[in-house]
């Protein structure tokens, strides 16, 4: 697949400056105390059209079906099993913040054994548990699976990830996590992204919406809100206003490579210093041409092998001597290698010996 250069810009106000769009609070933060749980549970998927587990290689597999039928009143002791339509899954889902008992969540499936699809299966009750080891969700339903596989004596086609699915609104929430938001006099934003200005910024902004002083930046990832001085009716009216106030995020200079693909994104606050640019290729060809000579039909002597080598050394014409004024911006740059004729990866190694050169102002993230 041909490679191509993806340059995300920054929304302009005008040709030499630029400002980030205003973000709302919600989009920036994450509210102490208001997160979701990681639930994981260990169950069985029955009713696989012959793509289970292979009992002989997944013996726990085996240990839960007979778990289950026993607690169903079935007395399976001392039978050998040998059955193709179940499999061992891992069912893990995340518990919202403030879920009550009896909502639903959505769960995810995946194979632990040798099955080799989960489609057409259905998951048996399993209890999903969280890291205190208590059960707070019970997960069941037909899996949708996200792959599919076709095969015949001879091969095998396989498309997507069969062995593993999703079952949407598969889990029923069964305990609440006891957590008395009511009971809030502050609350603290955590930043995605840290940064000083923001953090000022979001404090000037709550101040200003609420006219008093009720927020104040502890560091670059923290601004502490006092809701008791916000004059909320309670925590989450005082939590509902704050977070659709818009802020301006600052962000750092940023210039994210994917080698893989040949992708380049950067931000418009990218700059570089005076630095002169020269790129070329050079290229090495060797091919073997071994020549067979053997004796005249019933005539002594061996077939030999002589060796014959072709090699040639080419250098490729380079972009030249390019010059990068002081203070240029992303979208000079990228104007001015793609006028060079400046391939993908060409202009990846270009942006990495700039980096390396100190001429670079931006952090530099290779993926």
């Amino acid at each position: 697949m041909k490679q191509v250069i993806l340059i995300l810009f920054a929304m302009l106000i005008s040709a030499t400056s630029a400002v980030s769009a205003p973000v709302r609070i919600k989009d920036l933060v994450e509210f102490d105390g208001v997160r979701g749980n990681d639930l994981v549970g260990y169950g069985l998927v029955v009713g696989l059209n012959g793509t289970g587990d292979g009992l002989r290689n997944a013996p726990f597999t085996e240990e839960i079906m007979t778990n289950i039928l026993e607690r169903l009143g079935v007395n399976v002791t001392g039978e050998q099993f040998r059955p193709k339509n179940v499999a061992a899954v891992l069912v893990t889902a995340v518990l919202p913040p403030f879920s009550r008992s009896g909502s639903q969540i959505d769960v995810s499936v995946s194979a632990i054994g040798d099955a080799s699809s989960l489609l057409g299966g259905t998951l048996v009750m399993t209890p999903l548990n969280a890291a205190d080891g208590q059960i707070y969700a019970v997960a069941q339903g037909p899996i949708i699976a996200g792959g599919a596989t076709a095969e015949g004596d001879a091969a095998e086609v396989t498309q997507g990830v069969p062995t593993s699915g999703t079952i949407p609104a598969g889990a029923r929430v069964e305990r609440e996590i006891e957590f008395d938001f009511t009971q809030l006099t502050s609350v603290r934003l955590a930043l995605r992204s840290p940064d000083f200005t923001t953090a000022a910024r979001i404090e000037a902004a709550i101040n200003s919406a609420l006219n008093r002083r009720v927020a104040l930046m502890l560091d670059s990832g923290t601004v502490q809100v006092d809701i008791v001085a916000t004059q909320a009716r309670s925590p989450a009216h005082a939590i509902g206003r704050i977070e659709n106030i818009r802020v301006e995020p600052e962000r750092k200079a940023r210039v994210v490579v994917d080698q893989r693909s040949g992708t380049i994104v950067m931000g418009d606050d990218v700059r570089i210093s005076r630095v002169a640019v020269s790129q070329g290729g050079l290229t090495i060809r060797v091919e073997e041409a071994p020549l067979v000579a053997q004796p005249n039909p019933f005539a002594p002597g061996e077939t030999l092998v002589v060796p014959r080598t072709n090699a040639a050394l080419e250098e490729e014409p380079g972009i030249g001597l390019a010059e990068v004024p002081e203070g240029t911006s992303l979208a000079e740059v990228v104007s001015g290698l793609n006028a060079l004729g400046v391939a993908p990866r060409d202009m990846i190694d270009i942006l990495k010996s700039i980096k390396a050169a100190g001429a670079l102002h931006a952090e530099f993230i290779v993926q």
